[in-house]
């Protein structure tokens, strides 16, 4: 075999390993079983399911999460106690408010708890870890979700599709921007 059959077979080699192997051997997951349930419910509530798109949780969302809070990265490793700190924070608050878990909860109570944290600007200052960690999560729902392509649909966002022809922005919009 020559020295350019060998280099071809070794970068195809190592490009088909990441695919090859199982999803575990790449780091471990963090989520248990019962953080994956609130973690569904919890990104349900964000974006739930419509006449335009399925829920967050049907596209992966969780998953996505998981991997994120999962993931030996700085910013994922930033992110991972403030997730897993907020779902400590739920389950307890859910308890003290109700006397069940969060994802035990019917919607107008889990409703009433994160209308408590969903704003940090307006939350009391003992919400106010709570209110970064849903601010935190909000954000990894909307990135999962609006990443995939039934997210990306929801948007109507068509980037990277030839077009025959490109008229610019709307003229309202450059009108709104000022940039007219």
């Amino acid at each position: 075999m020559d020295r350019r059959t060998t280099i071809k077979w070794v970068l195809a080699a190592s490009a088909a390993w990441p695919v090859l192997r199982p999803r575990s051997e790449v780091w471990p997951l963090t989520l248990t079983a019962a953080q994956r349930q609130l973690a569904t419910t919890l990104s349900d509530l964000i974006i739930p399911a419509d006449e335009h798109s399925p829920s967050a949780s049907s596209v992966g969302v969780v998953d996505f999460i998981d991997e994120w809070v999962s993931a030996p990265y700085p910013d994922c490793q930033r992110d991972r106690p403030i997730v897993l700190g907020g779902f400590r924070w739920l389950e307890t608050e859910a308890a003290r408010r109700f006397g069940k878990g969060f994802a035990a909860l019917d919607g107008s109570q889990q409703t009433g708890i994160c209308d408590d944290i969903c704003d940090a600007a307006h939350a009391a200052p003992a919400y106010s870890e709570a209110a970064r960690f849903f601010a935190t999560y909000r954000d990894l729902t909307a990135a999962g979700f609006y990443s995939t392509p039934v997210g990306r649909k929801d948007l109507g966002y068509i980037g990277n599709v030839p077009l025959t022809k490109f008229e610019g922005p709307p003229r309202e919009l450059l009108r709104k921007l000022k940039l007219l």
